[in-house]
């Protein structure tokens, strides 16, 4: 049933560990669309809840604690991991892994468990974001563990998550053995990365693998980022450890989608200094792959300034093109299918329009096809707005490419709030219901259209947390 190429590696790589048993496991949702791509196939939801937890393994099952450091707010941590997690294997290529399965060696003090509510959390935002075309892990299913879990706030259900990703590998996975000084662990890593993700990357010379793959990563984060800029998410805790290898969104923590536009709008309750605020995510990026091509200089060359020079060449203009990716994202959002001359004047003023008039990101977009045919209810006019329509509408939108890029519904942090207090008192209704809205968000059914409100001022949510 399962393959395992990462248990394939050195054993020094992770730690083999069973998942903790735990007294009463339950599904509460189930992705079946997913199950069946992967080919997976319970019996009963009895049956799920057991492997979706980790008390039955499948067959080919090597349950393993993959090991990985990172810059957590830009401090170095040598030793980090997955302390409530288990990678259980493979299914056509993408890793099965629990969350909130148990105690590993890198669990630090922790207990190895997750609140119900985060696992929530990761589920609805991840299978957004999927069906919004963003790169992410996908959610298979949620289980409660029969068990109270006791957090800041007191006791909370327990609750695992069964995720379903490309890989598990990060940026933090490099930093691990560069700290370590392991360049053969290193140079294993490299092409176990370049066959899993890059096998593009053919290159017989070690020194050009690793600057090629460097590359690559950077490519696919500026993708990757561009991405939440167009849909308004702001990741919250974009920490070296959780950036993907891959080019995915993951770890879903203390993360929320913008409701009133602000472009240094922070939710992390412990994001102080705004380092990972909305506007400054793309550099984040930046930041996160740079600490990547450390890791690698000393297979670059022996001469670090000679490492270094060949990395700066190699993403000089990947970095340079960051800028334009968020751009052509905008544009795309705007009914525009390239680059125009002025297309980061308009973006700008818009966006710095709907700040000064605290409009709701979604909604503005949403609405665009609405003011481009001259509806202008939705938006306050000033002169402000009359010079982007007069800029915008020389350029010839196109409304189709607005309404198919534009959502009218998202998981909203106040929805999500209040699925989070219901299926702790175990209502899944609400959880129900805007799985189902989320699955097509273009295209909100009738019975959905109150998930397209924002908050009311007493709904706002001001702060999140990483719930760990």
């Amino acid at each position: 049933m399962y393959t395992n190429s990462y248990t394939d590696l050195p054993e020094r790589f992770f730690q083999r560990i069973q998942p903790e048993q735990f007294p009463a496991p339950e599904l509460v949702v189930f992705n079946n669309d997913l199950a069946n791509e992967l080919g997976l196939n319970f019996a009963n939801e009895d049956e799920a809840a057991q492997i979706l937890s980790g008390q039955k393994l499948l067959p080919g099952s090597e349950p393993i604690a993959q090991a990985y450091a990172g810059c957590q707010f830009g401090h170095f941590v040598p030793q980090l991991g997955d302390g409530r997690a288990h990678l259980l294997g493979e299914v056509k290529g993408f890793d099965i892994q629990l969350k909130g399965s148990g105690k590993s060696k890198f669990s630090r003090g922790g207990d190895g468990r997750s609140p119900l509510g985060p696992v929530i959390r990761e589920f609805v935002i991840s299978e957004a974001m999927h069906a919004l075309g963003v790169p992410t892990t996908r959610a298979l299913g949620v289980i409660t563990t029969g068990e109270d879990v006791l957090r800041h706030y007191g006791l909370e259900p327990g609750g695992i998550l069964a995720r379903v990703a490309d890989s598990h590998l990060r940026v933090g996975t490099f930093q691990f053995f560069h700290n370590l000084g392991d360049l053969e662990a290193l140079e294993i890593l490299t092409n176990f990365a370049i066959q899993r993700h890059y096998q593009e990357i053919s290159s017989a010379d070690l020194s050009d693998r690793c600057v090629e793959l460097v590359r690559a990563v950077a490519v696919k984060q500026g993708e990757l980022v561009a991405k939440w800029y167009g849909v308004g998410f702001v990741h919250g805790v974009m920490n070296t450890d959780n950036c993907s290898i891959a080019g995915l969104t993951i770890d879903y923590g203390p993360c929320a989608f913008l409701d009133s536009f602000k472009v240094m709008k922070v939710f992390s309750s412990i994001d102080h200094q705004g380092r990972y605020a909305y506007g400054n995510q793309m550099g984040i990026a930046k930041w996160n792959v740079m600490r990547l091509a450390d890791c690698l200089l000393p297979l670059i060359a022996d001469d670090p300034a000679v490492a270094r020079s060949k990395v700066t060449e190699a993403l000089d203009e990947v970095f340079s093109n960051f800028p334009t990716k968020v751009y052509l994202e905008f544009g795309r959002k705007l009914g525009l299918s390239e680059f125009h001359p002025g297309l980061d004047s308009l973006v700008a003023s818009f966006l710095r329009y709907l700040e000064a008039n605290s409009l709701d990101f979604t909604l503005s977009f949403y609405n665009l096809k609405n003011l481009y045919e001259g509806e202008s209810d939705f938006f306050p006019m000033s002169p402000v707005l009359e010079a982007f329509l007069n800029q915008w509408k020389e350029l010839y939108p196109d409304p189709a490419q607005m309404a198919s890029l534009n959502p009218c519904v998202i998981p909203r942090n106040h929805q999500i709030e209040n699925v989070i207090q219901h299926a702790n008192d175990g209502q899944y209704e609400s959880l129900y219901e805007i799985w189902e809205a989320l699955k097509n968000p273009f295209d909100v059914s009738t019975k959905h259209l109150h998930l397209m409100d924002p908050p009311r001022s007493e709904e706002q949510v001001y702060q999140t947390f990483c719930g760990t």
